[in-house]
């Protein structure tokens, strides 16, 4: 287990915890004053020189300096927890060397621990710091609705723009690009820096970690974060294992046409590969259709991955499969995949 404990626990601590619920914000204004001190910027030497910015981590020449002097890039994390834990994006760690934490107030820490998980691009590091003000996670169940008010804090382009906020709204949900798990889409400008800073309703909660933006002549506006609900599933596992022991069928799928052009379908997914002891012991070929895990419909890789976020590697699913032109019902024992995560202990 972590240094820190292990989720559960933290929340019922003297600091609040991030499960608890947060009191009615309500202004703009009133949320970027209450979570200004709660955001930090991340920066260092970047680890590609070539780094893009469309990945959300912002490369460039050292504020005040000729663009080029000093090869740095940066991002933003949030702290979750007053003895220096702060989560951001797994893509901000990676493309960073030896990143220094600088909080709201312009105090500079390095990170002593980092625990990273690629497949939700969510990281978890530490700070040797004390008396930080954690955000609140938006609580189990919280409905994000299409249309409601957001906030977005963070570090965007220059890192001299640390603490800036940005206005807008959910723009959609559920949204099934280049990720693991299903993303919220907000028009509330992401630019690059902002990886792993805060999307924050008006509550002032914490529902989403911002992730990337799609930059393109013509596109404007078009940022995603990382659900608060996949955040918790992962960084209750950071803090517990130090890794996600993430489940797995066993098998590698292919989606059908219209689900990977994101057209409302009802197409199965289909086997390519049987990889797992207990898949063949299940009787799962290649050419198989999977239409339905555990009696829930999935067209989608992402929905596969969403509906694994309830179970342990071990436990047992049903799968409706089409199996040699018959319609059955396979019980399969969930995998561990352990792709995605990387931890590393004192530096």
């Amino acid at each position: 287990m972590l240094a820190g404990g292990n989720l559960a626990v933290m929340a019922k601590s003297a600091t609040g915890g991030i499960q608890s619920t947060a009191a009615a914000v309500n202004t703009v204004p009133a949320i970027v004053q209450k979570l200004t001190p709660s955001v930090v910027g991340i920066i260092g030497e970047a680890a590609d020189s070539g780094q893009d910015q469309g990945s959300g981590v912002s490369s460039s020449g050292s504020t005040g300096a000729p663009a080029g002097s000093y090869n740095l890039a940066h991002g933003t994390g949030v702290i979750i927890k007053a003895d220096g834990w702060i989560i951001t994006n797994a893509h901000v760690v990676d493309g960073i060397l030896d990143p220094t934490v600088v909080t709201s107030s312009g105090k500079s820490y390095s990170i002593d621990q980092s625990y990273i998980d690629e497949a939700s691009d969510i990281a978890l590091v530490h700070i040797k710091a004390t008396g930080l003000k954690p955000a609140t996670l938006a609580p189990a169940g919280r409905v994000i609705q299409v249309g409601e008010k957001v906030v977005a804090l963070g570090t965007p382009v220059s890192f001299s723009l640390r603490g800036s906020a940005t206005e807008g709204i959910v723009s959609g949900l559920n949204r099934a690009v280049n990720a693991s798990y299903k993303l919220i889409q907000t028009d509330a400008a992401i630019n690059p820096g902002n990886s792993g800073g805060p999307l924050l309703n008006m509550k002032g909660e914490v529902i989403g970690i911002n992730s990337m933006k799609y930059e393109a002549v013509g596109v404007e506006n078009l940022g995603f974060s990382i659900p608060y609900d996949t955040v918790r599933y992962v960084i209750q596992q950071l803090f517990a294992n130090g890794e996600v022991h993430r489940p797995g069928l066993g098998v590698e799928l292919q989606e059908g046409w219209s689900a990977e052009i994101g057209l409302p379908s009802d197409d199965p997914l289909t086997v390519t590969s049987v990889d797992s002891p207990s898949a063949v012991k299940a009787g799962i070929k290649v050419g198989d259709k999977i239409y339905r895990l555990n009696n829930i419909s999935v067209t989608s890789i992402v929905d596969v991955n969403e509906q694994l976020k309830k179970y342990k590697p071990g436990q047992t699913v049903t799968l409706w499969m089409q199996s040699g032109g018959d319609i059955v019902k396979r019980s399969l024992v969930l995998t561990l995949d352990d792709s995605g995560s990387d931890a590393e202990g004192d530096e």
